[in-house]
């Protein structure tokens, strides 16, 4: 197991203790069945990557805990996106780093979609910017990676289910092995 592998398992094995928001899943379930969403769908050891590693921000400051009920946006999509683009390539980091737009924007697209967000969800969205614009979704799905990042936040807001069983931790080491530059 390389370092960086070493380092993210043990940050997301601090994740197991630790609840996702206010949401009935540990921060590690909730990593976990996003990448099973991804793999069962058949996708690219990135993807199943990024969908694992989405929310890693959340580990790297003391200020995310609590951000969204301080009003605060805590941009972990950034952290995360930073912390991984010393060993990952675009296809992860670029996914990681958009998904918390990748909502903004199914927002504007889908009008459903707002209408299946948890309520915390809801919430951080506001701090996060609220819903795009015409022209800040056009510019959003324009570039490289943000269909992954859409993707994986559809994944993200669907893997927030106390009790389901997924493969563990170990499982996955696989796929971030292959996504390692």
């Amino acid at each position: 197991m390389s370092a960086i592998q070493d380092q993210i398992s043990q940050m997301l094995t601090l994740g197991s203790d630790r609840r996702y928001g206010g949401e009935a899943v540990s921060q590690l379930e909730h990593a976990l069945q996003c990448a099973y969403l991804a793999e069962q769908a058949g996708k690219s050891p990135e993807l199943i990557t990024a969908c694992l590693l989405h929310d890693i921000g959340h580990y790297l400051r003391h200020l995310n805990e609590g951000a969204p009920q301080k009003g605060q946006d805590d941009k972990h999509e950034d952290l995360g996106a930073q912390f991984l683009s010393s060993s990952f390539g675009p296809p992860v980091v670029e996914a990681v780093r958009l998904h918390v737009n990748a909502k903004r924007y199914l927002c504007l697209v889908d009008k459903d979609y707002w209408a299946s967000l948890s309520p915390i969800s809801k919430y951080s969205l506001e701090l996060q910017g609220g819903i795009f614009s015409e022209e800040e979704a056009a510019a959003f799905i324009a570039q490289p990676y943000a269909q992954d990042a859409v993707q994986l936040r559809i994944w993200d807001d669907l893997a927030k289910i106390q009790g389901l069983v997924t493969p563990d931790l170990n499982h996955f080491e696989k796929y971030l092995h292959q996504s390692i530059r």
